[in-house]
């Protein structure tokens, strides 16, 4: 952090937040644990491990009251792991989770009513991945082991899905970069009661300038939702990705503080602290209550934690 902003951040965002009386809410984990849950045979990577049993132990340690696991592709539309961190979680009711299914077969409004059912009230969103450069080609369900990602969001079958689960009450998870983002406009606008949420800022930086644009025109729509998270996608920086700090204010003006999702505090202590350094840099400007709001009051709004 640079001296001046520290000089200029309220005494109380520099505390550690496992120090604060205030609930903390990563909205934004991935859990594998291949050796014991094998990932799917279209994964698109292949991580090393990050179980549950670990993570549980570093989630008391940081003082997070509650996780939102991003259900990750390299297990595609096998939530085997998920509902076993939902049975293996402590305390009860400490995880909700998103899912990902084909947003092109016709069967998937079904299979998200089926695990909803197995998980009542756990199932909060489901994940699209739009990750398709400018004039590259989108990939088809229709293509033999093609894994669930850059769908085209003009298929009728893709809208058919983001009716289903708007009709289901989730919320529409997208990870994209920013070109995308007039497309999800469409869509959102036309389904205006079910919350949108943009992951790792759009990746703001990983497209032209003017792409960014379009992300902050999504503000318009009173439920989406943009998430502070994957700062180092939208930096060529080392931590605390001060070059990223003109998205975060522009974002900042554009959706409000009661739109703003933290997520990605990390695996460990030594994660969690530099998550901590990075929110600080770039919330310095925010009131206390502001920053309570996006560290928490947001996502135990949108997602029911108690």
């Amino acid at each position: 952090m640079l001296r001046r902003h520290f000089l200029a951040a309220p005494a109380a965002s520099l505390l550690p937040l496992s120090a604060a009386s205030e609930p903390l809410i990563d909205t934004h984990i991935h859990l594998f644990e291949p050796d014991v849950f094998p990932y799917h045979a279209n994964a698109t990577y292949k991580p090393p491990a990050q179980p549950l049993k670990a993570y549980l132990a570093f989630v008391k340690q940081a003082g997070i009251s509650h996780t939102i696991i991003v259900h990750p592709e390299p297990y595609q539309d096998d939530h085997r792991y998920l509902e076993h961190c939902f049975a293996g979680e402590s305390p009860k009711a400490f995880f909700k989770g998103t899912c990902l299914f084909e947003p092109q077969d016709e069967r998937t409004g079904k299979r998200m009513a089926e695990l909803m059912k197995r998980h009542p009230g756990r199932i909060v969103a489901l994940r699209m991945h739009e990750m398709t450069q400018p004039g590259e080609p989108f990939s088809c369900a229709c293509e033999a082991n093609s894994p669930i990602k850059n769908r085209d969001l003009n298929d009728a079958n893709v809208k058919a899905t983001w009716k289903a689960a708007a009709n289901l009450g989730l919320c529409m998870q997208m990870h994209f970069l920013p070109h995308h983002a007039p497309a999800i406009g469409k869509l959102a606008a036309e389904f205006r009661s079910m919350p949108v949420i943009l992951d790792h800022m759009g990746r703001a930086g990983m497209g032209a300038p003017e792409t960014f644009d379009g992300i902050l025109k999504l503000a318009r729509l009173p439920k989406v939702y943009f998430k502070f998270s994957g700062v180092r996608y939208s930096s060529k920086q080392k931590p605390p990705y001060a070059d990223a700090a003109t998205y975060v204010r522009r974002a900042f003006d554009a959706f409000g503080p009661e739109r703003i999702l933290w997520g990605g505090l990390g695996h460990s202590m030594d994660e969690f602290r530099e998550a901590q350094s990075v929110f600080n840099h770039h919330f310095a400007f925010a009131t206390a209550e502001q920053r309570a709001m996006i560290r928490a009051g947001n996502a135990a709004r949108l997602f029911g934690f108690a």
